[in-house]
């Protein structure tokens, strides 16, 4: 940054499951580039929270974020974390006059749905094709949301589904998750 007014620090803590590639594509990337555009500040960093050292789940993914003008600055970072897809339950954290202060924002609803990897017969395993339930599952979505982010885990793999309500998109899914093999024994999980 340019000298000019001390930046404040602001941590945003978004509702979100994306990995670090992902997320500095989806969130911080073009966050920086709007935040330096209106001249209010800049990305400096970022990382996710995750569920427990051994699963290395993602529960939330985190930016860096410094500030030149605190008020300008703020609406402009929630404005483009919801217009980018942040989901309810994010939040920006920062100092204020020696007060810490906190900003809840976003927009879409998130669920998961996890997938047994264990305990299905070996057959299901063998003749199904997750990228196929994904596919059919954004299908069944259209225009309601979509699978953005996943994780496999060691006895579950987790679907990471955005949209504007988890409800509606767990009654679109219903009679799919109910017949599709790979599904049997899945866990839902709203999330945000």
């Amino acid at each position: 940054m340019t000298s000019g007014p001390t930046p404040t620090f602001v941590f945003a803590h978004i509702n979100a499951k994306a990995k670090p590639i992902d997320r500095g594509d989806r969130f911080e990337d073009p966050l920086d580039a709007a935040l330096k555009e209106a001249g209010v500040g800049e990305v400096t960093g970022g990382g996710c929270g995750l569920a427990s050292k051994d699963s290395n789940e993602i529960v939330f993914d985190g930016i860096d974020i410094e500030l030149t003008d605190l008020g300008r600055g703020l609406a402009l970072v929630v404005q483009t974390l919801e217009n980018l897809g942040a989901p309810k339950g994010s939040k920006l954290e920062f100092d204020r006059n020696g007060t810490n202060e906190e900003l809840a924002f976003g927009k879409v609803e998130g669920l998961a749905i996890y997938l047994n990897g264990t305990d299905l017969p070996a057959s299901t395993y063998a003749e199904s094709d997750v990228n196929v339930v994904i596919q059919r599952m954004n299908e069944l979505l259209a225009g309601n949301g979509a699978m953005l982010d996943f994780w496999e885990g060691p006895r579950e793999t987790a679907l990471y589904l955005y949209g504007r309500s988890a409800d509606e998109m767990s009654d679109l899914l219903a009679g799919f998750i109910k017949h599709e093999p790979l599904c049997e024994k899945a866990r839902l999980v709203r999330f945000a």
